[in-house]
């Protein structure tokens, strides 16, 4: 099990436990990927942690009181 976090901007997009599908995007030194449909965000991520898996699931979302919403997301590596 992998998991990954996500900086979400908007309320009640997805809840815990919902199984999402990630978009990858290359950089020229990493990789971002982005929760469908523009969901949430992740942060850039080196070339070798590489995700394999392009569904995961929502396991825990975390309210901050400046920035939104940070999701940690499941993936089954």
């Amino acid at each position: 099990m992998r998991t990954l976090i996500f900086k979400m901007e908007r309320a009640n997009l997805v809840k815990e436990g919902d199984v999402v599908e990630v978009s990858e995007y290359p950089l020229p030194t990493s990789w971002y990927y982005i929760i469908e449909p523009a969901v949430a965000m992740s942060s850039n991520i080196p070339l070798s942690q590489r995700l394999t898996s392009k569904v995961g699931r929502i396991a825990k979302i975390e309210e901050s009181s400046d920035v939104g919403w940070y999701l940690t997301v499941e993936f089954d590596e």
